[in-house]
């Protein structure tokens, strides 16, 4: 808002070099020690990049985000901005061009933008507040601006532009409204209607708009249309002002396009004897893949990238002296068998899970060999597995038999079944007692069935027992001092609270 040094052009400039603010023609505002602060320069209001000035040949555009008021010592710095702010908008006035003010202006213009406007502590002295005072006098009927928003709904309540996100405060629409959209008188012909759009989420601020009319008929009785008003017809493009970043020696060839963002990263390659740096390009490579399920390899080839590595000196000699000869011939791809791909699979710490164990059915444990434990479900086990055909052991004479114990925990009461007790010593059982062992883990397992099947889901809901205890009401809690049910209320009042729930004393 303030001229640059060294000043712009008058191609640059949206407005004569007088109409900028002048420091000896500038009210200060005092500091907390009561000193004012001789120069722009001193007091740092144009420093922090808070306003951007386009001309749009029918307005200027004024985009600014306004010092909050944090703290006390930052209201100095918060009044000399919006004065700043005035003095040019006044000045562009004088000039003859219209102004649309736009931005966030941390300021509540009125009772009616205030979560609390309605209390009659905060009506009283609403506008002794300096930022407030001030505001109040920038807008009409005192001021040149116009709240083009509020024009178009004077009397509406909760149309806050701003929540705290601290608190919450957006489902119940405690907020305030400090985002504005101001227009010069000049411009009512053109202004259409404007809002804010309260539902549109993902920041604690919410948009605020207006439209303008596509023509207008002048008190002549000309018609004239928006485009040819913003000269969008002879509309030519023009260099940036000289004091554009991309004319900085320290900011020249370091910006960073959005395209960029979305390509692979080249790799650095070298440059030997002035050429131009070689790039290892990626190269595929055709790997056989199975579908037959998943985590597992097939017959079918995708490719894969493997990156070629940097070549040497010696080689870099070799292919110029080739590409001298001719351009060289294709390399075929190389295959992969199954065996080298699982071979150079990295291997996995352990407790890892792969990502497909979720989705496949979990292998069946190995079973035990036969024991010479006690326990009636072991030694059942063991028979069943014992019963079955093992192939013959050609290492039997130098290697010696395995025998497995299994510890029962003490505490367990489980006894020997007499029918199924095996003497120790005996590898073998006749076949009556082998059928009467089965069929007594039979029965084991059927009652283990049965008891899941009694607690299981569906058992429950056709139990009506367990729908009562499911809707029951919840029970008050207990008062902490006299150890009685408390009662329950609920908020009818208008405001934040409305709704909740909350227990007293009875």
């Amino acid at each position: 808002m303030l001229q640059p040094k060294p000043p712009l052009s008058v191609e640059e400039r949206v407005s004569s070099a007088s109409s900028y603010p002048d420091p000896d023609d500038f009210e200060f505002f005092p500091e907390e020690d009561g000193s004012t602060p001789p120069d722009f320069a001193t007091a740092g209001i144009d420093y922090e990049g808070r306003a951007l000035v386009v001309d749009f040949g029918l307005f200027v555009l004024i985009n600014v985000y306004c010092p909050a008021e944090t703290s006390d010592s930052r209201l100095s710095f918060k009044m000399n901005f919006h004065r700043l702010l005035e003095k040019r908008v006044r000045s562009l006035i004088t000039e003859g061009r219209e102004v649309i003010l736009v931005g966030d202006i941390n300021i509540a213009a009125t009772p009616l933008d205030h979560g609390e406007g309605a209390l009659a502590s905060r009506q009283i002295g609403f506008y002794d507040h300096p930022p407030r005072a001030w505001y109040k006098s920038f807008l009409e009927p005192d001021g040149p601006m116009v709240d083009a928003v509020r024009q178009c709904h004077p009397g509406r309540e909760g149309m806050y532009t701003h929540w705290s996100t601290l608190l919450s405060a957006r489902g119940s629409n405690y907020g305030s409204r400090i985002d504005y959209i101001l227009i010069t008188k000049g411009l009512l012909p053109w202004f259409k209607f404007g809002d804010i759009q309260a539902d549109v989420l993902g920041s604690d601020h919410c948009p605020v708009y207006i439209d303008l009319h596509d023509e207008i008929v002048l008190p002549s009785g000309e018609t004239r249309t928006l485009k040819s008003a913003l000269e969008m017809d002879s509309l030519t493009p023009r260099d940036p002002p000289r004091i554009c970043a991309k004319f900085w020696a320290e900011f020249s060839g370091k910006q960073t396009l959005v395209s960029a963002f979305f390509t692979k990263k080249k790799e650095a390659g070298s440059t030997i004897n002035g050429d131009s740096p070689k790039v290892n390009v990626p190269r595929e490579v055709s790997v056989p893949v199975t579908d037959s399920g998943i985590g597992e390899t097939a017959a079918t080839e995708l490719p894969i990238v493997e990156p070629s590595p940097a070549p040497s000196q010696k080689a870099l000699g070799k292919r110029k002296q080739s590409q001298q000869d001719g351009p060289p011939a294709p390399r075929p791809a190389k295959k992969l068998s199954v065996k080298e791909t699982t071979s150079k699979k990295a291997k996995r710490p352990d407790g890892q899970a792969k990502l497909s164990s979720f989705f496949t059915q979990p292998s069946q444990p190995k079973k035990a060999p036969p024991t010479t434990s006690t326990s009636h479900r072991s030694k059942s086990r063991s028979k069943s597995s014992s019963a079955a055909p093992t192939p013959p052991d050609t290492n039997s004479a130098s290697t010696p038999a395995v025998v497995e114990i299994i510890e029962i925990d003490s505490d367990l009461d489980i006894g020997p079944d007499p029918s199924s007790q095996i003497p120790v010593g005996s590898s073998q059982l006749t076949e009556a007692e082998q059928l009467e062992a089965d069929l007594a883990f039979a029965r084991s397992l059927a009652e283990e069935d049965d008891a899941l099947i009694n607690n299981s889901p569906e058992r429950r809901k056709t139990d009506p027992s367990a729908w009562k205890s499911l809707l029951a009401p919840l029970e008050a809690p207990l008062c902490t001092v006299h150890k009685e049910p408390s009662k329950r209320f609920i908020v009818n009042k208008t405001g934040p609270n409305k709704g909740k729930a909350f227990y007293v004393c009875s």
